[in-house]
């Protein structure tokens, strides 16, 4: 009796006690107010967030196509796009005189890289300098970029002071890129890697290539762009698209597309990975981008 007299009354004291019932769930009430995450409808109709103050694209998806030597192409007569490519010491040598003459207006060429292992040690790479030289002589705008795997901004400068030291004396017409990606096929230093600390790399990079009055510019996918970087931190800067499609779906503005890995370009050996610009880097402006209103359905 004496036990069942205790249950009873515990019973009761947690009927009693405030927010506690039973046969429903606890309700809470947050103590501020969230903001809720907005999102946009891209080309394909998934819906990705949209980021206040970052630039949306003002290119229309549909009016890209491949033409029929396989590059792309834009169909606005007031957009100017030219033809590039990027290779690294893997394409082996290259006849840049051949590249020239099957339509190729620019190159970007990795100059330097750190490997993904815990040392993350950093090497330039063997045929930068020979295809810089060689792709000048033979009328090509060159850029370069950095395979990144910088997992603080001490490192992301270590690495931009690499790069500058690889490029001196080098003609670069066209960006100097902050190339951090991820590696799939095994573990790497960079592994869950923070958002705002990759977005952080990607900052100090750049801001030490501006430095020089260099243009930087950060490779980027639809995956890092939309959730493995902070991408309102990195408003400031262009961006290289990576994305492997007929039409690309990213909403927001972008300078240069890569957009094969499977293309075949006269001079080159093997399949070589093919961009379009909408910007001659070549012939430098001090006007800044507008910013666009965001897309609609039909215009992502």
């Amino acid at each position: 009796k004496r036990m069942k007299k205790t249950i009873l009354f515990v019973l009761c004291v947690l009927l009693c006690l405030p927010g506690c019932s039973f046969g429903q769930e606890p309700t809470t009430v947050p103590t501020t107010a969230q903001p809720e995450q907005v999102y946009v409808t891209d080309v394909n109709g998934r819906l990705v967030p949209a980021f206040k103050d970052v630039v949306f694209s003002s290119l229309s998806p549909t009016l890209f196509s491949v033409g029929e030597n396989g590059r792309m192409q834009y169909a606005d007569p007031a957009v100017e796009t030219f033809t590039g490519i990027d290779v690294s010491v893997f394409q082996g040598n290259i006849d840049w005189e051949a590249v020239k003459a099957d339509g190729i207006d620019f190159v970007m060429l990795r100059a330097g890289y750190r490997g993904y292992g815990e040392k993350g040690i950093m090497g330039e790479d063997d045929n930068f300098r020979k295809n810089c030289t060689a792709a000048n002589a033979a009328g090509l705008h060159v850029g370069a970029y950095f395979f990144s795997q910088a997992i603080s901004p001490e490192e992301a400068v270590e690495e931009a002071e690499f790069m500058l030291d690889v490029i001196d004396g080098c003609d670069l017409t066209y960006p100097i890129v902050f190339d951090l990606e991820e590696i799939d096929y095994d573990e790497a230093r960079t592994d869950d890697l923070p958002a705002n600390v990759a977005s952080e790399c990607a900052i100090a990079f750049c801001e030490r290539i501006r430095e020089t009055g260099r243009e930087p510019m950060i490779y980027i996918n639809c995956e890092q762009g939309y959730f493995r970087y902070d991408l309102p931190l990195l408003s400031g800067y262009q961006f290289w698209l990576a994305e492997y499609s007929e039409l690309p779906s990213f909403v927001y503005e972008y300078k240069l597309w890569q957009y094969s890995t499977e293309g075949s370009v006269s001079g080159i050996e093997g399949n070589v990975d093919l961009n379009i610009s909408v910007v001659d880097f070549s012939v430098k402006t001090e006007t800044e981008p507008e910013m666009t209103a965001a897309p609609t359905n039909d215009a992502a």
